[in-house]
């Protein structure tokens, strides 16, 4: 659904959730086939071809996309790899590379025009990344500790009294098997989905004082929400990248925890 598409009968009416309930891309087509996921699928090939034409053919002097390519792998490399990772960054930095700027990439396509949509604003999709993610650090847990110390050192941190672990063990694992998780792709998920709402709603209020509904005394209006749509724009593409950022940090955190017990 178009945002512009809310305003009917020159009446201006905020965008809500309806913006987000996409059907599929033509009739008859699998209810699954939303514009998100083209958008998902389309942008996680592209990256796999910018990667390749980085890469590919690497020279001793970097030029064009090898430049750009080894500015992104250093900063997710000392930034999000090393504070957690250490000495294993260099092994883990396909995943965590390819996790940042897809992450960003989804994010990003909201402020792209003719798109302007972020795909992370669909839960389904920071949550499935959540998941894998967890599920690493569980096998990586369990293969470099064993089951029992795995689950020991997370459930029963040294240095409590005895008698805590009553209350603290369940509470631990709650934290660690559901709460992490769940707060994982719901912090991304939440970001993306206010920052559309914020958009479409100054977008939109410049579009009907400026263009459908015209008037002197909803002019001021009109040039306040392009005014604030520039602005919060601008802002937007900042949060993307945070929580890109944010989202691969923890990620390096999860396998940091599962390679190396906790103390």
């Amino acid at each position: 659904m178009s945002t512009f598409a809310i305003v009917a009968n020159d009446e201006f009416k905020a965008p809500g959730v309806e913006i987000f309930q996409l059907p599929p891309l033509w009739e008859g087509a699998p209810f699954w086939l939303t514009k998100p996921v083209v958008l998902a699928v389309v942008s996680a090939l592209g990256i796999c071809l910018l990667a390749w034409s980085a890469f590919a053919k690497p020279k001793l002097v970097p030029r064009g996309l090898q430049n750009v390519g080894e500015m992104g792998y250093t900063f997710v490399r000392d930034q999000v790899g090393r504070p957690f990772l250490g000495k294993d960054t260099d092994k883990w930095m396909g995943l965590l590379l390819s996790l940042f700027f897809l992450v960003w990439i989804w994010n990003l396509l909201a402020v792209v025009p003719g798109i302007n949509f972020p795909v992370n604003s669909h839960i389904a999709f920071p949550a499935v990344l959540a998941i894998i993610i967890y599920l690493l650090k569980i096998y990586l847990g369990i293969r470099h500790q064993g089951f029992v110390g795995y689950f020991k050192g997370m459930m029963f941190p040294p240095g409590v009294p005895k008698f805590m672990y009553v209350l603290l063990a369940p509470i631990e694992f709650l934290q660690n098997m559901i709460f992490a998780p769940f707060t994982h792709a719901v912090r991304l998920f939440a970001n993306m989905f206010a920052g559309h709402i914020i958009l479409a709603f100054f977008s939109l209020v410049g579009f009907h004082f400026l263009i459908t509904h015209l008037t002197p005394a909803g002019f001021t209006l009109g040039v306040l929400g392009v005014v604030m749509t520039i602005l919060m724009t601008a802002f937007e593409m900042f949060i993307q990248f945070l929580q890109a950022f944010l989202f691969s940090l923890l990620a390096a955190m999860y396998i940091g925890q599962g390679l190396h017990a906790e103390h």
